[in-house]
């Protein structure tokens, strides 16, 4: 009879420590959410420095910080470092040229990480080879993670301080999905201090939802606002609630072989960073971008059903840009960009945002569009116009070149 006692013993106790293992695997998985809401402490809050009542969170102006790429094994010297800075008016710094009085013509973008540049220096973004193009200031209003909606709210609020001649709005194709968010981590697993307000369609006019969030201090108590978050955000119903991880946590975890390549990769990361030693012929953090590229698939197709479902508030925020514009008479540019988990996907099945573009330009006569998927080439490799390592998904110095490009076709084709 022992020996059966423990055994059973013997059993519970690996599958306790299986089961503790599988929600640690699963908490680090960008494609599974195991708290509806994780803690959230003053520390953590601290660090949140670019809270926003108004807009949820907002560069802020004169700051510099330096990022590591994470271009680099575990143990060796750091060897890429960028750096994101931003002038008085919270625009990242444009180093080609100040703002000046006289200049023949003024240009200001606002837009979501990609218009932002991040994973570059301040020297290598499209707006800093635009205002080479130019010879002009070029403004930088990209927020990390910001939608369509967010962009042009910041324009609203900052546009009467800086007025220009253009003003491109750059997104990538997420925005879709950002524009029915009200709290990121419904969509984006982990992302448990950006809480947005948001636009609704009601009766064919734009209403706007604002963030129930007033000071920073209540994001300590979000569960508070759940029913608001719940009734609000869209993805909660649609995106979350089929992602949320629930026990058993090992059945979760092995449902999915790319689940448990996930967890080989994040163990094999933990192991080298422990030894401080790279294991020979295996690079992990290559193998778990490749892996989450593979994850975001479901959601990539996700966003694909959301242009289908909710182009007509994607249109109406487009309206609000263009009538904006003609209000404040300005040349109004919208640009589309991919994120690389889109070109890798859309090179295959075509565009997720479907005939966008040439809708806007039917609907639209003053507004100017571009597809910024139909002027890059990879040669083949669309990876190849993305910074190599790091967070990866950005354009590289050379590709924001080849934009910059592009946009100074626009300008100088109306002069």
């Amino acid at each position: 009879m022992l020996p059966y006692v423990v055994l059973g013993v013997a059993v519970l106790v690996a599958a306790v420590g299986l089961e503790r293992l599988s929600y640690r695997a699963l908490e680090r998985n960008p494609s599974v959410a195991t708290e509806e809401f994780p803690g959230i402490d003053r520390e953590l809050l601290g660090k949140f420095s670019s809270f926003d009542a108004e807009l949820g969170w907002v560069p802020q102006p004169d700051r510099e910080k330096q990022k590591d790429t994470g271009d680099h094994l575990p143990g060796e010297e750091v060897r890429s470092v960028v750096t994101y800075s931003t002038d008085e008016y919270g625009s990242r710094v444009c180093r080609a040229n100040d703002r000046g009085e006289d200049d023949d013509v003024t240009v200001s973008t606002y837009g979501d990480s990609y218009c932002f540049c991040r994973e570059v220096d301040d020297d290598e973004t499209f707006q800093h080879y635009l205002s080479q193009e130019l010879d002009t200031h070029v403004a930088n209003y990209g927020g990390g993670n910001y939608g369509l909606d967010q962009a042009l709210m910041r324009m609203k609020r900052q546009y009467p301080e800086e007025e220009t001649d253009y003003v491109f709005v750059v997104v990538t194709a997420s925005s879709i999905a950002r524009i029915l968010s009200v709290w990121k981590h419904y969509q984006e697993f982990g992302n448990i201090l950006a809480v947005k307000p948001r636009y609704t369609l009601e009766d064919g006019a734009l209403k706007r939802i604002d963030s129930p969030i007033e000071e920073k201090e209540d994001l300590l108590d979000l569960e508070s606002k759940a029913d608001f978050l719940r009734e609000h955000d869209f993805h909660y119903d649609h995106w979350f609630k089929p992602h949320h991880a629930s026990r058993p946590y090992t059945a979760d975890l092995l449902d999915d072989s790319e689940n448990v390549r996930h967890a080989l990769c994040e163990g094999g990361i933990e192991l080298e960073k422990r030894t401080g030693r790279a294991i020979p012929g295996v690079d992990f953090d290559d193998a778990k971008n490749r892996t989450e590229l593979r994850m975001e698939r479901p959601r990539v197709r996700y966003h694909e059903r959301l242009f289908d479902t909710h182009e007509d508030l994607f249109d109406a925020l487009i309206g609000e840009f263009v009538d904006y514009a003609d209000e404040q008479e300005f040349t109004p540019v919208f640009v589309m960009v991919q994120q690389l988990r889109y070109a890798k996907y859309e090179a295959e099945h075509g565009p997720i945002y479907g005939d966008l573009m040439e809708r806007l330009d039917t609907e639209y006569d003053d507004l100017e569009t571009v597809d910024m998927a139909t002027h890059l080439s990879g040669g083949g490799d669309v990876e190849s116009l993305y910074v190599e390592r790091g967070e990866g998904g950005h354009y590289s110095p050379q590709t924001n070149r080849k934009i910059a490009r592009v946009l100074a076709d626009i300008v100088e084709d109306d002069r």
